[in-house]
């Protein structure tokens, strides 16, 4: 197959050409050059890409294609997206409609966190194309408001991320009832065992498309690494945003709690900030995403769960204040900046107690992180996995050893626990006899085979 380097060379119908026009596309990012192809021929697809690469156009376009030259509407489900986040289904239904504007297909979203009435209201106008979660998928499978009996595409997404937030199961009980026939699209940033093994179950005779290797850095981003004590991590953080080169920073951390904790902080300081995170509502999520995609926040803090679902072109600098303990969380993570060939920026902060995570980033990418020690807030003891002078501890060991000490104080509280044979000798070691009179009824037995014995006895 050549090399395709233009969006007219991949025989695209008009109406799909003239929305993919509109948007100012000229040129097809690298997944996207060779997954358009295959899919259009209906072939299953592995794809293994990594954030912003460009792989929701790579999967729309030709879905949405297939769709219009089979007949267009049909009024049933024809399609269905699975993807792990509210923010990125959302994001992935925008683009389907974006790019299927000039045809009549329709598009649906449907996720948990928020009322199901509209969603059942959009899914009663038989929606072409679903995009889901797995949460509230099955809940509307169970209550009969959905059928995947006419399926004709399934499109897994972020499948890694599916596994780390524990959809896993509700990934193959969605699997279990798609109809035989059927074209399967399997997307994921990097590729476990586990998410292989799914892949394996899924797909059948897939084209493997790797754009870059699995658990790799995208090149045009400039990463540095930032020793730090972790109560001065504030403090850098305030003198990185006093730059005017920071246009708008994602900042990441490692709890729920933390980030609300950043944005507080950062908002005292006058910094327009909003916090994304699994225990906001899904308006207050869709208001601080859509306030940081229009400029009216500068910084947007975040953490894991909600990284994938951040579809932001024009991210300057990444900013992790918390290294993640999944290494793999990483590369998701600095993926939001340096998007559509963009440059970009990841600048990340590690106190004493981060230093192994550290040293899992670094196996997972295979080199470095370059560290930069022209800040006022350098430490040495960070640099030596030190705390205040002693050897620190990572948080979850120190989660480990908190969770035994509480386990330790609560036996000695309630005392020593003796098993039944310990409890005897405490007492004294004597056994207490058995009633004679439950002697007797057990030797005894029933009174007809007492009568068997002495008639017996008698012959």
């Amino acid at each position: 197959m050549s090399e395709i380097k233009k969006f007219s060379e991949l025989d695209l119908i008009e109406p799909i050409a003239r929305a993919v026009a509109g948007e100012g596309y000229e040129i097809p990012t690298p997944i996207q050059a060779r997954c358009i192809p295959h899919l259009l021929e209906g072939r299953d697809l592995l794809g293994c890409a990594q954030t912003g690469t460009g792989k929701t156009a790579a999967f729309a376009l030709p879905i949405l294609q297939r769709l219009a030259k089979s007949g267009g509407r049909k009024s049933r489900i024809r399609t269905l997206v699975m993807t792990p986040t509210r923010e990125l289904a959302a994001q992935i239904a925008d683009s389907f409609n974006t790019y299927g504007r000039h045809l009549s297909l329709k598009c649906t979203v449907i996720f948990g966190g928020v009322s199901q009435r509209k969603q059942e209201k959009a899914l009663k106008q038989k929606p072409d194309i679903v995009v889901a979660t797995p949460g509230r998928l099955l809940d509307l499978m169970e209550q009969k408001l959905i059928s995947l009996k006419g399926l004709e595409y399934f499109i897994l997404d972020e499948a890694d991320r599916m596994l780390d937030m524990g959809f896993i199961h509700d990934v193959r009980r969605v699997i279990d009832v798609l109809p035989a026939k059927r074209q399967s699209l399997f997307f994921s940033a990097t590729m476990p065992p586990a998410v292989a093994k799914l892949a394996k179950r899924l797909l059948t005779d897939p084209v493997r498309i790797e754009v870059t290797p699995p658990a790799t850095t995208v090149d045009l981003i400039d990463q540095s690494l930032m020793f730090v004590d972790k109560d001065d991590k504030r403090k850098l953080l305030e003198t990185i945003l006093n730059n005017s080169t920071v246009s708008r920073a994602l900042v990441f951390s490692r709890t729920k709690h933390a980030a609300d904790r950043i944005c507080k902080q950062l908002e005292n300081n006058d910094v327009a900030a909003g916090a994304i995170h699994g225990n906001k509502s899904q308006n207050a999520r869709t208001r601080a995403l859509d306030g940081f995609r229009a400029g009216k926040l500068r910084v947007l803090v975040a953490t894991d769960i909600a990284a994938r679902g951040i579809d932001v072109d024009d991210v300057s600098h990444v900013i992790n204040y918390d290294l993640p303990n999944d290494p793999e969380s990483y590369i998701h993570r600095i993926g939001r900046t340096g998007r559509a060939g963009r440059d970009g920026n990841a600048i990340s902060f590690c106190s004493g107690e981060e230093v192994d995570y550290l040293r899992g980033i670094e196996r997972i990418i295979k080199g470095k992180v370059p560290v930069d020690t022209d800040h006022g807030f350098h430490s040495d003891d960070a640099v030596n996995g030190l705390e205040d002078g002693e050897p620190a501890e990572s948080p979850c060991k120190r989660q480990a050893r908190e969770q035994a000490d509480r386990n330790r104080r609560r036996r000695n509280k309630s005392g020593p626990r003796l098993t039944r044979s310990g409890a005897k000798r405490a007492s004294g070691g004597s056994r207490r006899p058995k009633s004679p009179s439950k002697n007797r009824a057990k030797n005894a037995g029933p009174a007809k085979n007492r009568r068997r014995r002495s008639k017996r006895s008698a012959v």
